[in-house]
């Protein structure tokens, strides 16, 4: 079901109007619908029932607190990459025992704080990361769970900037030298070995590279048996797909079902970590067109939204669909190239797209639940966007929009000047 649906020529979130949500907060602004994070976290849940597991949603999607509140409701867990994402799943009343911490740069810092704060499980991808978790954790005289994150080099057919499983990759341990690492960490004090993980890359819309990476995990696994290694959960991280355009990635339940084939005879708890198939369809961007200019053979409409507000398009080249919220049928079709007043030839949100377009026209770019405000900035000195989550026939603010005083708030000038 698509939960941003057109009613009376009106594109609406649930039940609410979009055209409502610019009048009262002005655009840019993301909206979410609460309705479609639930359905895309229970198509996981319930294709998971009847076998130990445990989702963990992976934070750095959409790190907004309303969302990561909606989930922890839901009974997720989370997987997160920094110390700022764990005080934004404890704020959102998350359990930082069904917490998972993944990440190549892990700080001392960091290290502590979810030491203390008591989370599931750290997945270490390097043996000097190791190192400073077994001695951090003595420092404060606790044991530290630990999952080393193995590379089983694979090609996940996905944009190069977020494949994470090839050998060239600065992710995780080479598969061919994590049997060594295990036997390393047992003899550590400090570390208690709960399992094994694994992740690929994202987006990714077929299952033939996860089945490949589980070979490569379960011929580890079985070795790490034969040393007499405690193994309590395997991780596979997450990485399943959206569709964006004419992407046709298969759904959780499928990919789901790929997996327990090889895992529900293995003895241990299942742990994934979507982020992309639960966030992204449940989010717009709402940005109205400020101008129509033309240029030689090219039509821009340039919007009020930016890559600083949404950086998909212009680091990925991602495509997303770009709608009116009120189609207009007065006005010719244009290929138009959607743009904004960032000073940047690469601020774009889409190129050569067909659209009915006038000046003051509001648009919705889909898709923007995932990777959208989570990589926003302040390039420019643009305020970043307000997010609303829309439950039913209401709507609620869940960030406010940045103001020009928070731009400067902790700047100063110069002494004496």
């Amino acid at each position: 079901m698509d939960h941003f649906h057109s009613e009376h020529n009106e594109l609406c979130c649930e039940s609410v109007p979009l055209t409502a949500i610019a009048r009262a907060l002005g655009t840019p602004t993301y909206v979410y619908s609460s309705a479609a994070l639930a359905a895309n976290y229970l198509a996981y849940a319930e294709a998971l029932a009847g076998t130990d597991h445990l989702i963990c949603y992976a934070v750095k999607a959409n790190s907004n607190i309303a969302v990561l509140n909606q989930l922890a409701r839901l009974g997720a867990g989370f997987d997160i990459v920094s110390g700022g994402e764990l005080a934004r799943v404890l704020a959102a009343g998350g359990d930082p025992a069904r917490v998972v911490f993944s990440g190549v740069g892990k700080s001392t810092a960091e290290m502590a704080e979810a030491l203390r704060a008591g989370i599931h499980c750290f997945n270490v991808e390097s043996a000097a990361e190791l190192e400073r978790l077994d001695r951090v954790a003595g420092e404060l005289g606790l044991r530290a769970p630990v999952s080393l994150r193995v590379n089983p080099d694979i090609d996940a057919g996905t944009h190069p900037y977020i494949a994470t499983g090839l050998a060239e990759n600065k992710f995780g341990l080479p598969i061919g030298e994590a049997r060594a690492c295990y036997a390393r960490a047992r003899a550590m004090r400090h570390i208690d070995i709960r399992g094994v993980d694994c992740h690929i890359g994202s987006q990714l819309t077929a299952l033939a590279p996860f089945e490949a990476a589980l070979q490569r995990v379960l011929l580890l696994i079985a070795e790490l048996r034969a040393d007499g290694v405690p193994l309590r959960h395997l991780d596979l991280g997450g990485g399943l797909g959206v569709r964006y355009g004419d992407e046709n990635p298969p759904p959780p339940a499928d990919y789901v079902a790929a997996l327990r084939r090889h895992t529900d005879t293995l003895g241990l708890c299942l742990l994934i970590e979507p982020g992309r198939s639960i966030a992204a369809s449940a989010g717009v961007l709402l940005t109205r067109v400020e101008y129509l200019k033309e240029n030689q053979s090219r039509h821009f409409a340039i919007v009020d939204a930016a890559m600083n507000d949404l950086l998909r398009p212009a680091l990925y080249q991602a495509w997303m669909a770009i709608e009116p919220v009120t189609p207009r049928h007065d006005a010719p079709e244009r290929r138009y190239d959607v743009v904004g007043p960032v000073c940047e030839t690469g601020d774009f949100l889409g190129r050569g797209r067909s659209l009915r377009l006038a000046a003051g026209d509001l648009l919705c770019v889909r898709g923007a639940g995932a990777y959208g405000f989570t990589m926003s900035s302040n390039y420019n000195s643009r305020p970043r966007a307000a997010e609303v989550m829309v439950a039913g026939d209401r709507f609620h603010v869940v960030r406010d929009r940045e103001t020009t005083a928070d731009l400067l708030r902790g700047e100063r000038p110069l002494p004496g000047s």
